[in-house]
């Protein structure tokens, strides 16, 4: 199958050289991610290709309207514009990649935090509404300076 995966890029850098010229350099830092993740699924490499692809769309369809020629290609890739585009996108997809697991398990940890600071206030309202000592505290029957008897 990869045999057939190289026929067609061979094909379209072939039949296709001012579309495969300009797809291969706006998408540089994706096909770059490609190549180093070497995890199976390619969990990183997917998002900034697929931010990678959507700002390459608008550069081709450019192309294509201005006769599909190689000149057309490398003045698109001269305009600093349509290169910070497709780039600074595959770069904040590559940030969300690295920084999305980290942010998603410190919101998770505030709401943990949060619940458990409420739990507390509602279990210290129904110690002081049921006169029940709180759990820190140690029971009646036990003597002071003791700890508390276990069960």
């Amino acid at each position: 199958m990869l045999w057939l995966q190289g026929l067609a890029c061979g094909a379209l850098a072939t039949l296709a050289t001012p579309t495969a010229v300009l797809a291969g350099l706006l998408l540089g830092p994706g096909l770059l991610a490609l190549a180093l993740d070497q995890t199976p699924g390619r969990p990183t490499a997917r998002p900034i290709l697929l931010l990678g692809l959507a700002t390459t769309l608008q550069p081709v369809a450019e192309l294509w309207q201005a006769g599909h020629r190689i000149g057309s290609a490398l003045d698109l890739i001269a305009d600093p514009r349509v290169l910070a585009t497709a780039w600074l996108a595959q770069v904040g997809g590559w940030v969300l990649v690295e920084l999305g697991p980290l942010l998603l398990a410190l919101a998770l940890e505030a709401g943990a935090q949060a619940r458990m600071v409420r739990l507390r206030a509602i279990r210290a309202r129904y110690e002081a509404l049921w006169d029940i000592p709180p759990v820190d505290a140690p029971m009646a029957q036990d003597a002071p300076g003791e700890s508390p008897s276990p069960g």
